[in-house]
C-alpha cells in the first residue's frame, strides 16, 4: 500500500512530467507546484531544494522496482524461473511507467547519481540474486554488475520498443528476449 500523501505524489508525479518533456534543468519548482495544482511554499514543506525532490524521487520510485524484484523471487521456485519472473515483472513496471522509465535513463546519466547513488548496486536484491547464481553455479563467472547491466539494458529497450510502437511486440517476442539472455548468461 502507497502511503505517500496526496500532495507529494502530484508534486512526484509533476517532477516525473516535466523531466520527460523538458529534462531536469527544464523542471524548476515553481513549474512543479504549479503543474502539481499546490502552492510554492508546500512543495518547500517537503523538499528543502530540488536536489532533495530529485533524489526522494529516485529512491521512491527504486523502492518499487526493489519491490517487484522482490515479489519476483518467491519461495520454491527454480532459480531460472526467478530470472524469467524478474524480467518480466520489471518489463511490466516500465512499460506502465514510462515517465519512470524516462527518469531513471536521465537520472543515473547525472550528477545526481554520480554524486550519491552510483555505488549502492550491492544494497539491492537483484545484485543478491546475481550473486547467489555464480556463487551457486547457475550463472557464468561474470561480475554482478555486468549481469545488471545485460538484464537492466535488455528490459529498458524492449520497454522502450514496445512504448514507441516503432516494433510491434508479441507474446512469442517477450519471451525470447530474456530466454536469449538466459542462454548467454546461465551454465547449463
Amino acid at each position: 500500500m502507497d502511503t505517500l500523501p496526496d500532495k507529494k505524489k502530484a508534486i512526484f508525479e509533476s517532477t516525473l512530467e516535466l523531466i520527460k518533456d523538458h529534462g531536469f534543468q527544464g523542471a524548476p519548482m515553481s513549474q512543479v507546484a504549479k503543474n502539481a495544482g499546490v502552492a510554492a511554499g508546500t512543495i518547500y514543506h517537503y523538499f528543502e531544494s530540488k536536489d532533495q525532490l530529485i533524489g526522494e524521487l529516485y529512491s521512491y520510485y527504486m523502492n518499487k522496482v526493489i519491490a517487484e524484484v522482490k515479489a519476483a523471487l518467491v519461495d520454491n521456485q527454480s532459480y531460472k524461473d526467478g530470472f524469467f519472473k524478474v524480467w518480466s515483472q520489471l518489463l511490466a513496471f516500465y512499460i506502465t511507467n514510462p515517465n519512470v522509465l524516462i527518469f531513471f535513463e536521465q537520472f543515473v546519466n547525472s550528477p545526481y547519481y554520480i554524486q550519491k547513488y552510483r555505488d549502492k548496486s550491492h544494497e539491492r536484491p537483484l545484485y543478491n540474486f546475481f550473486q547467489e547464481g555464480i556463487k551457486s553455479g547457475q550463472l557464468k563467472s561474470l561480475k554482478p554488475e555486468l549481469l545488471l547491466s545485460l538484464t537492466f539494458g535488455s528490459i529498458v529497450s524492449t520497454a522502450k520498443l514496445h512504448l514507441l510502437g516503432s516494433s510491434a511486440l508479441d507474446e512469442t517476442d517477450l519471451n525470447q528476449i530474456p530466454a536469449i539472455l538466459w542462454e548467454g548468461i546461465a551454465i547449463e
